[in-house]
């Protein structure tokens, strides 16, 4: 029995990929295992987004290739060796196989021996993207959180983003599947559903069309054992009508939205190639509100992009402060060969960049924590994540999605296992975390 160990970096969508090439192993008889010193084959599945990212993946590829020694092969997949396959095949002769993001159907066959391994050094041609369609996964244990990728690719074409060269164009699940999964996901015993895609505001639209995520989530909501739904990635001009008022209908859906704003100055969003506008986001955060007056809003945005102006900072931090977003993240601009930013002017130094960057999280710390200020005294629907103590817990809001948002440590005479969801009321709160007792 072959036993594999895959290393996985990135984002959700590499998680899940990993998870997806993981039941195809053990479909074919592998084993997954957990030690790398245990595996006869180390899979690394990297991100190639930012400079970042990559550093991060080349590092856990050498750390991988001086564990493999000359009984276990060492195979390479994910964004890195997609976006830049003909470089790394050339500077890593340790690796023995580099593949793409469009190849996992093909790595269980070749590391199993049913065909051949590609040659020379193990990289496929470039292949077409595929429809996403439905695939088993292999979940963690004791899950009972996790992403439901509802589409792959983006036909967005983002000034700063590599992601359409990389994972192609944009291709929805059809509904039929997302659903058929997401009940494999409650049998497995998943109750918070999160649904992700490079833009999921646009789920529907190749397959069907025109915009299905109302139609789609109103079956999601539908299934058994998934208590809470969650969006993420949702553009702020694929808001409509129709998506707030099944979010208003249907109580499995979180009041949450993780809308990628990226800038608020016009100047910047025509740089970025962004199809919103200050005036367009500032509307569509008014209209969420006064729809959904609990609604909490995630934002990430970008900073030192090239030629965005002290005056373009000015606007955006002044918007920090009067909007008040939930919950909110920034980034520092990469600059990325192959996208349409990279042959810019007015590029800025990384010192400024930074400046920006810690500048304007300043700003949202002192938002975040009036907000969690006003949570005081209240109760909330908390999901327990991890246990802390005795009787002390650590968990999320129905406001805040995994790993990413604030926490509230609980304190409780009630035994808990994670993915147990109570009531909780709110005694104390920090710049970005909550404290509670069970009600």
């Amino acid at each position: 029995m072959t036993k594999i160990y895959i290393d996985t970096l990135g984002c959700a969508k590499n998680e899940y990929d990993s998870q997806v090439l993981s039941a195809d192993l053990e479909e074919r008889g592998c084993a997954i295992v957990l030690d790398p010193e245990e595996a006869d084959v180390l899979i690394v599945n990297t991100c190639g987004f930012i400079d970042d990212a990559k550093r991060e993946s080349i590092e856990h590829i050498f750390e991988m290739a001086e564990l493999k020694g000359e009984s276990k092969k060492l195979v390479v997949t994910g964004c890195l060796s997609q976006r830049y396959h003909d470089e790394l095949v050339e500077e890593m002769p340790e690796v023995d196989m580099f593949f793409g993001v469009n190849d996992y159907d093909v790595i269980p066959d070749i590391i199993v021996g049913d065909v051949a391994a590609p040659s020379p050094v193990g990289h496929l041609e470039p292949t077409t993207p595929s429809p996403l369609v439905y695939r088993k996964r292999m979940y963690k244990k004791n899950v009972y959180t996790d992403v439901l990728k509802i589409a792959e690719g983006c036909n967005n074409a983002c000034a700063f983003c590599a992601i359409p060269a990389i994972r192609g164009p944009y291709r929805s699940k059809s509904i039929e599947d997302c659903v058929r999964e997401a009940r494999d996901m409650a049998e497995a015993g998943v109750k918070e559903l999160v649904l992700i895609a490079q833009d999921t505001s646009q789920y529907g639209k190749d397959l069907y069309g025109s915009i299905k995520l109302p139609e789609l989530l109103t079956e999601l909501c539908k299934i058994d054992g998934i208590e809470w739904i969650r969006l993420q990635y949702v553009y702020d001009n694929g808001i409509t009508d129709e998506l707030i008022e099944v979010m208003k209908r249907e109580p499995k859906i979180c009041n949450y939205l993780d809308i990628p704003i990226q800038h608020i100055a016009d100047n910047v969003l025509n740089a970025m190639r962004r199809r919103s506008s200050g005036k367009s986001i500032r509307a569509t955060i008014k209209k969420l509100r006064d729809n959904i007056p609990d609604i909490h809003i995630r934002t990430t945005l970008l900073v030192g992009f090239p030629g965005e102006t002290e005056a373009d900072i000015e606007e955006l931090i002044d918007f920090i402060d009067e909007t008040k977003i939930d919950r909110l993240g920034a980034f520092a601009f990469s600059d990325e060969e192959g996208t349409a930013s990279f042959d810019l002017p007015g590029k800025l130094d990384e010192e400024t960049k930074q400046e920006r960057r810690n500048m304007v999280m300043e700003h949202q710390l002192a938002v975040s924590e009036e907000l969690n200020e006003r949570k005081i005294g209240g109760v909330q629907e908390v999901m327990i994540d991890e246990v802390a103590g005795e009787n002390l817990y650590i968990g999320r809001t129905r406001y805040d999605a995994p790993d990413i948002d604030c926490e509230v440590t609980v304190s409780t005479e009630i035994k808990h296992r994670p993915g147990d969801i109570i009531k909780v009321k709110i005694t104390d709160s920090y710049e970005y975390d909550l404290e509670g007792v069970e009600v």
